[in-house]
């Protein structure tokens, strides 16, 4: 990046991609908040206000936190998404503009600060701080601030250089170059293609770990340098990312690196691809100018710790340190899990829980359970649930008190948590009993008719029926 260089395409690019993440993210919470967060859900929000503080996690439904208004204000916030992909946020000057991002960052922000457990992924405080950035990068018909530009790359830069620095501490895979030879199998929702990179050759998965080390460890440092190297790193980091899409469904996590990847192509490169008659004046007005002052100055004041924690031999992976999200620590698969352990959920009509008992498995919408069907295709969309299960499987259910509530819905029959699942084997009555096997799965070796082999390892959870899978407060995830 450049100094000299003007951003006004970069800018419009950056707006509009940025915009098309909200609204997947609205999308998913549109689906999916209620049945996990709502007044019925498996960590309902009324329970979390009441014992966090608001200003330990400020969100708006410390005013109302009913189902109606939730849902309501999520379709405002796609709504608001919508409004900015068209670009109608941007013509019709900087104060629309600046409400609109700001509205989005208030509304997200909101959502992820009561969502606990189904919110606490980076991409999701990642998004916050992206949006908390684009408040300040004015509208179309005027100058492209480029100090937010830099705040950008500095945020991409953390996303990396984060990521990159936590693989090397934190798992020795990362040292030997190994950790491709699990990873596509054991990673949390495998899509088809991660069957054949999985049986790709060794050399190819040492490779691939090369490859990641370099755009991660290297590459970021030159997102500040002048063109066309910072043309250079950001496309290598692009390349990256979409390297990691086809090999598995990490959400929108990569999408948002590439949005974040924007800023390092200015309007010379642009300007090649992209034919926009613009106009705009030659210099920002004096209160955009002082805007975006405090924001460079609260930034530079708020990076102290994340800037630390990167360097420190004992690193956080994807860690907030102040309730707004506004600067943030990043990193990703710090450790490669070596086996996948799956839970594999079943119900019984039957009035005693034994093994006579006909047990029907529940089918998840993306984790593997049937070994003959395909793997998902999903990313960018996320199905929260699923990823859970892949982080519950790898401990005692007593650490995931939420499961207990998911027993619960099951044996309920509760429509909207049904709607989660991909097949409810009881469609006529809730099961009696339900209970949750440990299987560990593997990918089949090549000329085998089924994608994936299980074997049996244990019992998860004890057959439960209703009224024993009733969870005690104290144990939620806010309490600890």
């Amino acid at each position: 990046m450049h100094f000299a260089t003007e951003f006004w395409l970069t800018r419009l690019c950056f707006q509009r991609s940025l915009a098309s993440i909200y609204l997947i993210a609205f999308l998913i919470a549109a689906t999916q908040f209620i049945p996990l967060l709502g007044e019925r859900g498996l960590q309902p929000v009324r329970h979390f206000i009441r014992y966090v503080p608001f200003r330990r996690s400020p969100s708006l439904f410390y005013l109302n936190c009913s189902d109606r208004f939730i849902t309501g204000v999520i379709w405002f916030g796609l709504g608001l998404s919508i409004f900015a992909i068209t670009g109608f946020s941007e013509s019709f000057g900087l104060a629309v503009s600046i409400a609109t991002w700001a509205l989005l960052w208030v509304i997200y922000l909101s959502l992820v600060n009561v969502g606990q457990t189904f919110y606490g992924f980076g991409w999701e405080t990642m998004l916050c701080e992206t949006g908390f950035l684009a408040i300040f990068l004015g509208s179309a018909d005027t100058r492209a601030p480029v100090v937010v530009m830099w705040l950008i790359c500095w945020l991409l830069f953390r996303n990396m250089f984060g990521a990159g620095m936590i693989k090397l501490r934190a798992d020795p895979c990362w040292r030997d170059l190994t950790c491709l030879y699990y990873h596509y199998e054991t990673q949390p929702l495998p899509n088809p293609l991660s069957w054949y990179l999985h049986h790709s050759p060794r050399w190819m998965h040492k490779l691939g770990v090369l490859f990641n080390h370099m755009a991660e460890l290297p590459v970021p440092f030159f997102y500040f340098a002048p063109a066309p190297f910072c043309y250079y790193a950001g496309g290598l980091t692009i390349l990256f990312q979409i390297s990691l899409i086809v090999s598995g469904n990490l959400s929108w996590l990569n999408y948002i690196t590439i949005v974040l990847a924007i800023p390092c192509f200015d309007d010379r490169i642009l300007a090649h691809f992209i034919q926009i008659s613009h106009n705009f004046p030659a210099h920002m007005s004096l209160p955009h100018t002082v805007f975006v002052a405090g924001l460079m100055v609260l930034i530079v004041a708020l990076s102290y710790w994340p800037a630390r924690n990167m360097f420190s031999r004992r690193q956080l992976m994807n860690a907030s340190f102040d309730p707004l999200h506004l600067v943030n620590t990043y990193g990703a698969f710090g450790a490669v899990t070596r086996e996948r352990l799956e839970i594999v959920i079943k119900g019984t009509e039957a009035e005693r829980p034994n093994e006579s008992a006909e047990w029907r498995e529940y089918q998840f919408k993306g984790k593997p359970g049937d070994v003959n069907r395909r793997p998902c295709t999903v990313s960018p969309y996320h199905w929260k649930l699923d990823w859970q299960m892949w982080f519950a499987a790898m401990s005692p259910p007593e650490l995931h008190p939420w499961i207990f509530g998911l027993v619960e819905k099951l044996l309920e029959g509760d429509k909207k948590f049904l709607r989660l699942l991909a097949h409810n084997p009881f469609p006529n009555a809730p099961p009696k009993y339900v209970r949750a096997d440990w299987y560990r799965y593997n990918f089949t070796k090549p000329g085998e008719s089924a994608w994936w082999t299980r074997r049996y390892v244990g019992v998860y959870l004890a057959p439960m029926t209703v009224g024993e899978s009733r969870t005690d407060l104290s144990s939620m995830p806010w309490q600890q």
